[in-house]
C-alpha cells in the first residue's frame, strides 16, 4: 500500500464533497462512510491488456485529502502521478475558491451562498463511462432508485476484483455485448432505459471517451446521438465527467425550482451571468435545497 497526501488549493468544504460521494456511492462498487470521512472505490489505469486495477481509500478533511492505494496485483507497479492526477480532477482540488467567491461576491443569489460555504468544489467521478450510465438509469427516477439499479448491474455484469473487496464497474464492451432484454430484467429498468444503456455502451466501445481531456464539442455531439439521452443528460455529464466547468443544464428541475420556478429558457437566460462559472453556481444552488447524502 502508497500513501498519498493531497492538499487542495484554498478552502475546501469537504463534508458538501462526502455527501455527494456518498448519495452517488454504487452498492458493491463503492463504499462511503460519512462520519469517518472515509470513500474507497476501484480505478482502472491504462489500456487493454495493460489495464491495471487499483483500489483506492480515500479519507476527506478539510485541510487535505489522503489517498491509501493498494494495487490489486501485488506485482503492478502503481502510476502515482497518474493516480494523483484523476484524484485531484475527481474532486475539483486544484480549484481556487477565492476566484469563484470573488466571481459570484456581488450576486443577489449566489453571493450569500458561496460566503456561507466558499469551499465547494465540483466533485466529478474518475469514471465518465460509469457517470453516464449512472445518469441515464436515474433518468425521471430518484438518486436512491438510480443507486439501486445501478447497484444491480454491477452484481449481473461487474466482475468482483479479488483482494479488494469490491467489485469493478462493468466495462462498456461487456455492457454492448450484453442482451438487452436480459439487462432489463437484470436491472429492473423499462426497456427504452436497458436500450439506452446499451446504445451508449456500444458508443464507448465504438471509441467514445468521456473524459475531461477530450473535445468537448465532439462528445457533446457523439451523447445527443445515442437513443434516449437529451440536452440534460449530456450537460450534466459536462459537468460530472468532461469537467466543463461552464456548463449549466438549465432544464433541471431542481435547479429551476430553486431559481423560483422558472421555464428552461428562462433558467437560461438566468445563468447567463454567471460564465464561465456556471458549473460552480449549479453545485451552490444545488447544495442550497438538497441534502447530499443518502
Amino acid at each position: 500500500m502508497t500513501r498519498l497526501v493531497l492538499e487542495p488549493v484554498g478552502a475546501y468544504d469537504h463534508l458538501h464533497a462526502l455527501g455527494l460521494l456518498a448519495a452517488h456511492s454504487i452498492p458493491g462498487a463503492e463504499v462511503t462512510d460519512v462520519r469517518a470521512g472515509t470513500h474507497a472505490r476501484l480505478l482502472e489505469l491504462g489500456d487493454g491488456a495493460g489495464r491495471a486495477s487499483f483500489r483506492l481509500d480515500l479519507t476527506l478533511r478539510s485541510e487535505a485529502v489522503t489517498v491509501d492505494v493498494t494495487a490489486a496485483d501485488p506485482a503492478t507497479g502503481a502510476d502515482l502521478e497518474g493516480i494523483v492526477g484523476v484524484v485531484r480532477r475527481w474532486l475539483d482540488l486544484d480549484a481556487d475558491p477565492t476566484v469563484i467567491e470573488s466571481a459570484f461576491a456581488d450576486d443577489d443569489t449566489l453571493g450569500p451562498l458561496v460566503a456561507a460555504r466558499p469551499g465547494i468544489r465540483v466533485t466529478g467521478n474518475p469514471d465518465g463511462f460509469e457517470t453516464a450510465v449512472m445518469t441515464v438509469l436515474g433518468q425521471q427516477v430518484s438518486l436512491a432508485a438510480a443507486r439501486t439499479f445501478t447497484g444491480r448491474l454491477v452484481a449481473a455484469y461487474g466482475r468482483p476484483v479479488e483482494g479488494t473487496g469490491l467489485t469493478r464497474f462493468p466495462r462498456a464492451e461487456v455492457l454492448a455485448a450484453a442482451d438487452v432484454d436480459e439487462l432489463r430484467a437484470a436491472v429492473g429498468v423499462t426497456n427504452s432505459r436497458a436500450r439506452t444503456v446499451h446504445a451508449l455502451a456500444e458508443a464507448v466501445a465504438d471509441g467514445l471517451v468521456i473524459a475531461p481531456d477530450v473535445d468537448r464539442v465532439d462528445a457533446r455531439r457523439r451523447l445527443l446521438a445515442v437513443p434516449g439521452i437529451g440536452p440534460w443528460t449530456v450537460e450534466y455529464l459536462a459537468v460530472r465527467a468532461l469537467g466543463d466547468r461552464d456548463s449549466w443544464p438549465a432544464g433541471d428541475l431542481v435547479l429551476r425550482r430553486v431559481l423560483g420556478g422558472l421555464t428552461t429558457r428562462q433558467a437560461e437566460e438566468a445563468g447567463a451571468g454567471w460564465s464561465p462559472w456556471r458549473a460552480y453556481a449549479l453545485f451552490h444552488l444545488w447544495a442550497a435545497v438538497l441534502p447530499t447524502a443518502p
